[in-house]
């Protein structure tokens, strides 16, 4: 009786000693093996710089008119925010300056925002700027700016 018994407690320890070294293979493998090369660092988005230096992605407000902030766009919901360009839908509040501009009113202007030409930011590796941005005011636009108009970013 003894044969079996000795010969059952072999297999079980067998069994064991292959599920333990199964369980361990399983965990030291990745799920999906990827080469180095796969996996890349994500890349730092691209940024809009504001009045003060400071980057922004996807603000939900811009001063236009750094020096004086009688220029803002607010309420900007980005519709893309792309590896060239990005798109918002918003409000341009500009100072009327009547009579002048401490006693002017903000009136609002609906405004479709475009950025573009990215270009490497200076004094900050691997980060681009958008240099440029377009307003298309889609009902009036604040006298005597045109309809369409493009500016250059300098921040």
């Amino acid at each position: 009786m003894r044969a079996p018994r000795s010969w059952f407690k072999a297999r079980v320890r067998t069994a064991t000693v292959l599920c333990a070294a199964a369980a361990l293979a399983a965990a030291a493998i990745p799920a999906s093996a990827q080469s180095p090369r796969a996996v890349a660092a994500p890349a730092e988005p691209l940024v809009v710089v504001d009045c003060f230096s400071q980057s922004q992605v996807r603000p939900e407000e811009y001063l236009l008119a750094c020096g004086d902030g009688n220029n803002r766009l607010v309420g900007l919901k980005w519709d893309t925010w792309g590896p060239k360009t990005a798109t918002a839908k918003g409000t341009d509040m500009v100072n009327d300056c009547v009579p002048y501009c401490a006693a002017g009113r903000f009136r609002s202007y609906p405004v479709t925002v475009t950025l573009s030409s990215p270009e490497p930011w200076p004094g900050h590796p691997d980060v681009d700027r958008f240099t440029t941005i377009r307003l298309l005011y889609t009902d009036t636009a604040p006298a005597p700016v045109p309809k369409d108009v493009t500016y250059k970013l300098v921040y």
